[in-house]
């Protein structure tokens, strides 16, 4: 009699919790984030290579160290980026990596007067001249860092590149600089690369630059971005049976 009691509790337990069961909303997991690549300039081994060519055919140095850099201050090889409504400096870079050479710097002033003519705002740089010891300290750190040797050294070391703000920019602000910016990239004036790791503008300077635009380079229309492709997808997912990260 006492088991027939404890089998016949066990089964009206069994019932109380079949509605509970029944009734429960099975957990899916939240989509991540879709990322859609809009870039215009994918890097490419090519592409630093060509930034080294560039760098030789100007008869370029690659900076070794502080001291090589104030020799190259003293004799104006470099000068600092100059800040103004039009271009601004990240307060995260070192005041001794705020150099560029000067046609950098005259590239910079030209490209940000007309973002700040459109959205009344300068473009941001964070990173300029590097020398061969602060290239090395951010290898240790950073795996994707460009070399300091061989033809696909950073650009960095020669004080032709930099690198713009390109994270927390809308869509239409960066359509607008790689509208402004492809001409010239046509032109063999400046090679550019869109980074998405550490996302940014890389802008190399080049020595055909500054040089009228040719007129005969076609219009290019960029493709349009919807900005909802850009927000994270929340809606939940159905279970994959055939995923076999799937619990």
């Amino acid at each position: 009699m006492r088991l027939m009691g404890m089998r016949r509790f066990a089964a009206f337990m069994l019932v109380l919790c079949l509605p509970a069961v029944a009734g429960a909303t099975p957990k899916h997991r939240k989509r991540k984030p879709v990322m859609v690549d809009n870039r215009v300039f994918v890097g490419t081994s090519d592409s630093l290579i060509s930034q080294n060519e560039a760098i030789d055919a100007m008869g370029l140095p690659r900076i070794r160290d502080d001291k090589q850099l104030r020799s190259l201050i003293g004799e104006e090889a470099l000068v600092p980026v100059t800040l103004n409504q039009y271009v601004a400096v990240s307060p995260k870079l070192e005041m001794k990596r705020r150099y560029v050479n000067p046609l950098v710097n005259e590239f910079l002033q030209e490209l940000g007067a007309e973002y700040y003519a459109q959205f009344g705002k300068p473009i941001q740089v964070n990173s300029a001249v590097r020398t061969i010891k602060t290239q090395l300290s951010l290898i240790r750190w950073n795996r994707n860092a460009a070399p300091i040797h061989g033809e696909k050294a950073s650009a960095h070391l020669a004080g032709v590149a930099v690198d713009l703000q390109r994270r927390g920019l809308t869509t239409e602000q960066i359509r607008f600089l790689q509208q402004k910016l492809l001409p010239f990239a046509r032109a063999d004036m400046i090679i550019v690369e869109e980074e998405i790791k550490e996302p940014c503008f890389h802008i190399v300077v080049t020595g055909n630059y500054p040089s009228p635009l040719p007129p005969d380079l076609p219009t290019v229309v960029l493709p349009v971005i919807d900005p909802l492709f850009l927000q994270p997808q929340t809606e939940p997912e159905a279970p994959n049976a055939n995923d076999p990260n799937h619990p």
